[in-house]
């Protein structure tokens, strides 16, 4: 499993409140343009994504979340994997899962870069950013 790297903006976001983890809709976009440290949103200059066809939708995947919640003064977010499904034609190449807060103006959290080089997904194949279901994405305590 790739690691989830956080983007320093999205730190300084949730202290001034810039999300709302428990109501935000988020999305993965693919990319294989390697994220910035100094990246603050998510659009098609800063990470350029696969066209939205071949099974790719604009902007990327929506992303379900799974819970959202404080227990013991730490909050956790857990969020439902999402499949990526090309069709004729293809998806790729990506090297990057990119998670992006779409209901706060596509600011950024993180991403997951994936080892072995650029991947490209043929008709039928899948990709599946696989989130920690125990762990959560992310706490904060």
């Amino acid at each position: 499993m790739a690691a989830f790297v956080k983007y320093n903006a999205f730190i300084d976001e949730l202290s001034k409140g810039g999300h709302n983890l428990a109501t935000a809709e988020f999305k993965v976009a693919l990319t294989n343009t390697a994220p910035g440290a100094g990246d603050t949103v998510w659009n098609l200059t800063v990470a350029p994504a696969p066209a939205a066809a071949n099974g790719y939708p604009a902007g990327g995947n929506i992303v379900t979340t799974s819970s959202a919640a404080t227990t013991a003064g730490t909050f956790k977010l857990v969020l439902a994997d999402t499949v990526f499904t090309a069709t004729a034609g293809g998806i790729g190449p990506f090297l990057y899962a990119i998670l992006y807060n779409s209901s706060a103006s596509n600011k950024l959290l993180g991403y997951y870069q994936y080892p072995g080089g650029s991947i490209s997904l043929a008709d039928t194949e899948t990709f599946t950013v696989d989130f920690d279901a125990a762990n959560g994405v992310l706490t904060v305590a």
